[in-house]
């Protein structure tokens, strides 16, 4: 990626009425770079829709992700389960591609008491199955199974380095606000944003932080994690630290606003890194 760009999780709300033309044009008239597709109940985007979104971000210079179905869990031991999860996630990337995409991520497992070290090693594996199904399709996008924001899920910072060393095309999805609830309060400093920054350029490689996608967003949490997301002005959330640190550490990439104000917060953090 060239730059940092700031976008929205999902259709703007300012969209009217709410569909991808609208949508798309709206995040160019307030001067935003990328947008989240979300497919958070299945992955349904016709062919014409597809064609339409590809020619329209091509056009308008955006840039596009994908959020897989959240009814994912690659650690589940019921075969259809299992079948289905890869399923949702390869169709995710597959319609992600043909929208001309930069990225797609998912919420890849839950440990459901499991031994970790043993459930990583199999989350790894199948999304290295994953990645190689797509790589047999000719379908080149990058894999990022998200930062999670509960214990009881897969998907801490140490896990998230360790596949994305192991498996080309596959980069970690930080969601800061998951990690500052995950951990019941960290990670809101600017210090603790710049060791998570130095320790993905460092362990994984400068190229991570230049391909970066992140997630951010207030966030209330209690002593088990993650409980649902906030605007910024509600939350102790600190993103203008987190901004400064992407600034100084020079990343570029596609960082998401999940904030329940869309578009609000993601101009907030567009305008504070273009102030600094």
């Amino acid at each position: 990626m060239e730059k940092l760009l700031f976008g929205t999780a999902g259709i703007p709300i300012s969209a009217e009425p709410r569909n991808y033309h609208n949508a798309l044009h709206q995040l160019v008239k307030m001067g935003l770079g990328c947008m989240e597709m979300e497919f958070v109940h299945g992955v349904n985007m016709n062919a014409a829709t597809q064609a339409e979104v590809k020619e329209l971000s091509s056009e308008l210079d955006l840039v596009m992700t994908a959020h897989a179905p959240y009814y994912i869990n690659l650690n589940a031991q019921e075969q259809d389960k299992l079948e289905a999860s890869i399923k949702r996630i390869l169709d995710t990337a597959r319609v992600a591609s043909a929208v001309g995409g930069y990225s797609i991520t998912f919420h890849g497992a839950y440990y459901m008491g499991g031994d970790k070290k043993a459930i990583n090693r199999l989350v790894i594996s199948r999304i290295s199955d994953i990645v190689e199904t797509l790589n047999s399709e000719g379908i080149k996008i990058w894999i990022r199974p998200e930062l999670t924001g509960k214990a009881t899920q897969w998907g801490d910072l140490d896990e998230l380095i360790e596949i994305s060393k192991e498996i080309d095309m596959v980069l970690p999805c930080i969601d800061f606000a998951h990690l500052h609830a995950r951990t019941v309060g960290l990670y809101n400093t600017y210090d603790e944003f710049a060791g998570v920054l130095e320790r993905i350029g460092s362990e994984v490689g400068d190229y991570a932080l230049q391909n970066f996608h992140a997630h951010v967003a207030g966030i209330n949490y209690g002593p088990k994690g993650e409980k649902n997301h906030l605007i910024f002005s509600d939350s102790d959330f600190n993103y203008s630290d987190l901004i400064k640190a992407l600034k100084d550490f020079n990343v570029k990439g596609a960082i998401i606003c999940e904030s329940p104000n869309l578009e609000g917060d993601a101009l907030v953090m567009q305008e504070l890194y273009s102030s600094l």
